[in-house]
């Protein structure tokens, strides 16, 4: 029998970014005993790399935004397949969640009047996000963080859910280990709320950290939970492409926010050749009136680099496509054309944008104030993820929340930029509390035994057969994993590379199923490895079943063989669900009826 320890909580929350944090928070505050698991440090979270900003309609600097007008961006964004409630709470709330975070001492810019101060991002009307600097989900951390530390949670650090355990069809806590030393912790909770993040590192080239392995997703799916919009994966338009020990961190939108453009190796700004005709009346149609946008303009329109960021990411892969690319596979972002503009250009992008700054100085040996960065498209977001209740962000498994990126639902077919960290304020609050609600009024669970000893039972196989001559390593089949998904289920998909993909992950799935891993328990990386390779098989499996059920393209999944988008592929979601013979099974579910007072608010912003 396994030895473990036990830790037991009311609601035990998996993931300390900032859905984590905030659910916490707020579970704490509604008198829960709660438990934080996290896979690396404290204050590490992939949160901590969100640099353009919150998007809440506040209004400061343009008074005509508001929440209906941030309600409509969204679900346009979101191409209509968003679950509107999610996306009406998640309007009206933003501004609340975001005064409530500078009230707990988070020190955003500032407007010459005092207040926040908020700048231009893609597919936003107005000027919605805001800031500090770039480096806002820094900021967000360390206020949630400071706040969240005394209301009483216990934190464990670097830390890995192995799986969820169930008490009847009622999750009941969870079972892991800690990385540091191999032991095995058991962890029973009356709720658990999901907080992993995203799936980045299912594919080669990703601004994601290494924890970004699906881990929520996989965790919700084999417990029983419906995921949901799984063949929506955003890849952001910049990422670093040279040199290659960095190729796919991320670039901040907030550079084309404030006035950086997109050129090709011609020089030529190709992003006015493409403008979607459902944004024409919106987007300027010469350089002069986008830099006046970008500098507050209200009566100018907004330049088309900052248009939706599945748009501008399939232009830049047609511009290298067909042969104007960068030396290194990419295109060029410049912010350091406004010196034509701005006498103190140079103090300006350093005060705007410091991090953008040194990042490229000190990993490309370029200064952004006086020449263009080499970027490309990243793989940066997962819309899909577990199906949850709008209002209290329970799963289809009683007591099993999830909130932020491994959420499914706010979001539809593309991402906004900055709604995520207003969705994981948002939502975060209303996880935390109605997870407590669960706690307290749901009782005592029982752990069953049995699942323990097997979980721990298949965690110590990769040991068992790396004794064996002739064990495959587990790095190997992962970076197999992450390369097959980049080529065959990127950012233009087809379904004869799609089949192909799927072919591979059986493959793969067989190869990871004999891995073994030598030494001991002991800060050994590649039983870590070994450990995530089923979380990544599981949701490169759906997001390759769900796009190939998709046979159309519209937001982030853009289809070669289906280039245009079906109305009637716009009437439901598709749901990836366990099946009883243990395969994966696709099924269609039909938008809810939106209310008829929300239908007039899209109607007139448009």
């Amino acid at each position: 029998m396994a030895e473990y320890q036990t830790h037991a909580y009311d609601v035990l929350v998996i993931g300390a970014g900032g859905s984590g944090l905030r659910t916490a928070i707020e579970a704490s505050a509604a008198g829960a005993r709660v438990g934080v698991i996290t896979k690396s440090l404290l204050g590490k979270a992939h949160t901590v790399m969100a640099e353009g900003g919150v998007a809440a309609a506040l209004g400061n600097v343009d008074e005509r935004d508001n929440w209906r007008v941030h309600f409509s961006d969204t679900m346009r964004g979101g191409q209509y397949i968003n679950n509107w409630r999610m996306a009406e709470l998640h309007a009206k709330e933003a501004p609340d969640r975001v005064r409530e975070l500078e009230a707990w001492g988070a020190v955003f810019d500032r407007t010459k009047e005092g207040r926040i101060l908020q700048r231009n991002f893609g597919g936003h009307r107005y000027p919605r996000l805001a800031h500090v600097g770039d480096r806002t989900g820094l900021e967000m951390i360390r206020t949630l963080q400071d706040h969240g530390i005394h209301q009483g949670m216990e934190v464990h650090m670097e830390c890995t859910v192995l799986t969820l355990l169930m008490d009847g069809g009622r999750v009941a806590g969870a079972f892991g280990y800690d990385r540091e030393r191999g032991h095995f912790l058991l962890f029973p909770a009356k709720a658990v709320v999901l907080a992993t993040g995203g799936i980045g590192r299912a594919y080669r080239i990703t601004s994601n950290s290494w924890e970004y392995t699906g881990d929520g997703h996989a965790l919700a799916y084999h417990a029983g939970a419906t995921l949901m919009d799984m063949e929506f994966v955003q890849f952001h338009p910049t990422g670093m492409v040279w040199p290659p020990s960095v190729q796919g961190i991320l670039v901040t939108e907030g550079v084309r926010g404030e006035g950086g453009v997109l050129r090709n190796s011609h020089g030529r700004r190709f992003m006015f050749d493409d403008i979607p005709e459902n944004y024409r009346n919106q987007t300027a149609d010469n350089p002069e009136e986008g830099w006046r946008y970008t500098q507050g303009d209200k009566n100018a329109r907004r330049p088309p680099e900052l248009l939706t960021r599945d748009h501008v990411a399939r232009c830049i892969v047609r511009e290298i496509k067909e042969g104007r690319g960068s030396p290194h596979g990419g295109v060029y972002l410049d912010i350091s054309w406004i010196k034509e503009k701005l006498p103190n250009s140079e103090e300006h992008i350093k005060r705007k944008l410091p991090s953008m700054y040194h990042q490229f100085k000190q990993l490309a040996d370029i200064d952004i104030t006086k020449e263009p960065m080499e970027i490309g498209p990243t793989t940066h977001y997962m819309m899909g993820g577990v199906r949850v209740d709008a209002e209290t962000q329970m799963s289809s498994v009683p007591g099993l929340f999830a909130a932020g990126e491994c959420a499914a639902g706010l979001h539809g077919a593309n991402r906004l930029g900055g709604n995520s960290l207003s969705d994981l304020l948002v939502f975060g609050k209303r996880a935390g509390q109605y997870a407590a609600c669960f706690a307290k009024e749901n009782g005592d669970i029982a752990v069953d035994s049995v699942q323990v000893e097997r979980a721990a039972r298949e965690a110590l196989l990769p040991f068992e057969r790396g004794q064996k001559a002739g064990a495959e390593g587990a790095y190997q089949i992962q970076h197999d994993l992450q390369s097959m998904m980049q080529d065959l289920v990127g950012i233009v998909r087809k379904e004869s590379e799609m089949k192909q993909a799927l072919e591979g992950i059986q493959k793969l799935r067989e190869r990871a199923s004999r891995a073994g891993v030598n030494g001991n328990r002991e800060f050994n990386n590649g039983w870590h490895t070994a450990m995530d390779l089923p979380n990544l098989l599981s949701v490169s499996e759906a997001i390759t079943r769900a796009a190939l059920e998709r046979e159309e393209s519209r937001g982030a999944h853009f289809r070669d063989d289906w280039p245009e988008k079906n109305p009637e592929y716009g009437k439901f979601n598709i749901l990836v669900r366990q099946g009883r013979d243990g395969g994966m099974q696709i099924t269609r579910e039909p938008l809810a009826e939106m209310p008829h007072e929300l239908k007039q608010v899209i109607e007139e912003m448009k």
